[in-house]
Order: C-alpha cells, then sequence, then structure tokens
C-alpha cells in the first residue's frame, strides 16, 4: 500500500547536502546554525527511514555512499524547488509582484532587452516576465487594453506619459545583387517606388500605421522581424532595417546601404511608458531601471 506522506523531510536532506559540501556534521552545523547534535539526529533519522546508509568516514571528512550519492542527487532538485518557494513566499510579503508584463517595439534592440532580462533576473529572482513583442500601434492597444505594465514604444500613446529611452538608427539596404545598384548612380525616391519595398506590419489591429512606407508600387509585409531581414538579403525588396538588426548582415556582405541622395538613415526614437504611474509595483520598477541602465551603459 503506497504511504499518504513521505517518510523523510527536506530539512533532513538539506542538513545531508550540508554535511557533504562542508565536509563533516560539526561544520554543516556552523552554517546552518544548528548544534552538531541536531546534525547527526537529522541524519540518523533519515538514514532510518530510508533503511540504507547514506555517509560513510573517509579521513576526517564524510563523504557519501554509492547509495547516498545516487539519492541526494535525486533531492537536490526538491531542495532548491523548497527553497524558491520559500523564497517566492518572502518576496511576495514584501509586496515585490509575482509577475511583471513588459510591451517592446521591434525598434529596441534584441541584445539590449536580453542584458535587460538578465539583469532583471538577477535583481527580482522571484518575479516571472511576461514579454510582449509589438510593432507600432501594438504597444499602444497593449497599454490601452491593460495587458501590460510598462511598454517601449515608437510614440507615446495619448493618455499616458513617457520618457525617452533612447534613439534607433535606420539605414536604406538591399542585397549586393539588388537591381537599384545596378543604376550605379545616388539614388532617388523615383527611383525606390519602382521597387518592391519590405516592411514590417503593424501588430495593432484598431488603428495600424504604415510608419516609413514610401507608397511604392509594390509593398511586401511581414510580421516577424527576423523574415522581414532574410526576405531581404534574398534580393526580393529593399528595407530600412535598424541598423543593429541590420549589422550583421552588413558586416558579412549579404546587405549593402543604398546609395541614396537624402534619406539612406532616419532617427526613431523610443520612450518608455508605465501604464499606471501612479500604482507602479517594485518588480515594475526594478525592470524599468534595468531597462535605463542596460541602455545607458552602450
Amino acid at each position: 500500500m503506497n504511504e499518504l506522506f513521505p517518510r523523510t523531510s527536506l530539512e533532513q536532506w538539506r542538513v545531508l547536502m550540508a554535511i557533504v559540501e562542508y565536509g563533516g556534521y560539526a561544520q554543516a552545523a556552523e552554517v546552518l546554525h544548528r548544534s552538531q547534535s541536531s546534525v547527526s539526529y537529522a541524519v540518523a533519522r533519515l538514514q532510518e527511514s530510508l533503511g540504507v546508509t547514506l555517509l560513510e568516514p573517509e579521513g576526517r571528512r564524510m563523504k557519501l555512499t554509492a547509495v547516498g550519492d545516487a539519492l541526494l542527487r535525486d533531492a537536490r532538485p526538491l531542495i532548491d524547488a523548497a527553497l524558491r518557494l520559500e523564497g517566492r513566499a518572502r518576496a511576495l510579503d514584501q509586496g515585490w509582484e509575482p509577475e511583471v508584463t513588459l510591451a517592446v517595439d521591434a525598434l529596441f534592440p534584441t541584445r539590449l532587452l536580453l542584458k535587460t532580462l538578465s539583469e532583471f533576473a538577477g535583481t527580482c529572482t522571484q518575479t516571472r516576465v511576461q514579454v510582449h513583442e509589438v510593432v507600432m500601434s501594438g504597444a499602444d492597444e497593449a497599454l490601452y487594453a491593460g495587458k501590460v505594465e510598462l511598454a517601449v514604444v515608437r510614440r507615446v500613446p495619448q493618455g499616458f506619459i513617457g520618457d525617452w529611452l533612447m534613439d534607433v538608427e535606420l539605414v536604406a539596404v538591399a542585397a549586393p545583387g539588388h537591381p537599384l545598384f545596378q543604376l550605379e548612380r545616388e539614388l532617388s525616391l523615383s527611383d525606390l517606388v519602382m521597387h518592391n519595398q519590405v516592411v514590417l506590419r503593424d501588430s495593432g489591429e484598431r488603428h495600424p500605421r504604415d510608419d516609413g512606407w514610401l507608397g511604392a508600387e509594390r509593398r511586401w509585409t511581414f510580421g516577424n522581424p527576423q523574415t522581414m531581414i532574410e526576405v531581404v538579403e534574398a534580393g526580393l525588396g529593399f528595407a530600412w532595417l535598424p541598423i543593429d538588426r541590420a549589422a550583421e548582415g552588413l558586416a558579412k556582405g549579404r546587405l549593402v546601404q543604398l546609395p541614396l541622395k537624402c534619406g539612406q538613415s532616419r532617427k526613431g526614437d523610443l520612450s518608455l511608458v508605465y501604464a499606471d504611474p501612479e500604482h507602479t509595483g517594485p518588480a515594475v520598477k526594478a525592470l524599468a531601471l534595468c531597462l535605463r541602465s542596460v541602455v545607458a551603459a552602450e
């Protein structure tokens, strides 16, 4: 018959792990702030409950038996999970949100987003992060719908207040074999509109925008920035791409800047917007601080 409750406790396994990590009963007792007799008793009860020997002496140190080593490997993830659960409970009790939601426009460099999340993970270990990747008015809709608590946007939507975060440079590029390069001269708007322009679809549905479209006769629209880049690299059109996303293609010769008379590069600015500045929790504020510090370090 299966028992309803385990005969061992996580505390007993934690004591065993401390003995192994620090070399003996006395060392473990000091680290755990317990008496040596209570440490010895915990391990004795653990071995008695399991009916196996977990430790054996090796000189002045204690080491795991083969059985103890196998069992402790299985116990470690359970101990780690319990410690995380306790830490999460303390964080929630102190007012830290269990989850924060962030909308990020496609103009924001991915490498900066990764650095931000890495920094935030080290600061708020108990808070989950949900990231909404959006394009143009997609950030507006996420804020209006209350889906996010923080947003990196191209335009601060009406009814919200935002702080400038950074400028992003966009460059006009095409594959080296594109027909535009065969003209062998500076290019004008009339040259461009005769060719296929590749653009990114606004992820918003209520009031989608066509930022950056020249009115070319042919336009290919994509929802994924990486797909858009690959289409341009394949020679199927030209586009203005954020320099951060175009950098690898330019460096490896898959992309070349178009020799435009004017407008070869553009600047787009990104702002940081709180959904509700008056009722922002500590985790959201910490994430915003990470965003600002990562951008400032560039």
